[in-house]
């Protein structure tokens, strides 16, 4: 994976939550994700609609004692919530952040069965205001971008 930007997220309260984020097609941005100070319980969920794992998620805590990395493929959200106090997070990315490609899925929405491990304490606006996942609405749009 070639990488052309790197970001840092810090995020001074536990229960803290980004996220779920994506980059629409023709975007192949794929991300490595490393928890350098602090804990985090970082998610991903597959939006590939051809995909055997669609809409299914995957968690994994990282944290800055296990060294630990999450591989984030093209194609899946991408979020996580502090455990700690004060957690930095980097993103090592395989492609520009493109805001007209940005977009996002709820972080509780039913579809996808994520049991956040703590309290959600903080949030922004919009990780909390994106609309109900429909699966074929989803698709559809989705294979028109490809």
């Amino acid at each position: 994976m070639d990488l052309v930007q790197v970001s840092v997220s810090h995020n001074a309260l536990a229960g803290t939550l980004r996220g779920l984020h994506f980059q629409w097609p023709p975007s192949v941005e794929a991300k490595l994700v490393r928890c350098e100070r602090g804990r985090i319980y970082d998610v991903i969920v597959d939006l590939r609609p051809d995909s055997s794992t669609f809409s299914k998620h995957f968690a994994v805590e990282l944290d800055s004692q296990s060294h630990r990395s999450l591989y984030v493929p093209p194609g899946f959200a991408h979020g996580f919530q502090t455990l700690l106090d004060n957690s930095d997070i980097v993103y090592m990315m395989s492609d520009y952040h493109r805001p007209e490609l940005a977009d996002g899925v709820r972080y509780n929405d039913p579809q996808f069965g994520i049991d956040w491990p703590i309290q959600i304490t903080n949030s922004v606006e919009r990780d909390r205001n994106y609309p109900d996942f429909n699966p074929q609405d989803f698709s559809r749009r989705f294979m028109q971008a490809t």
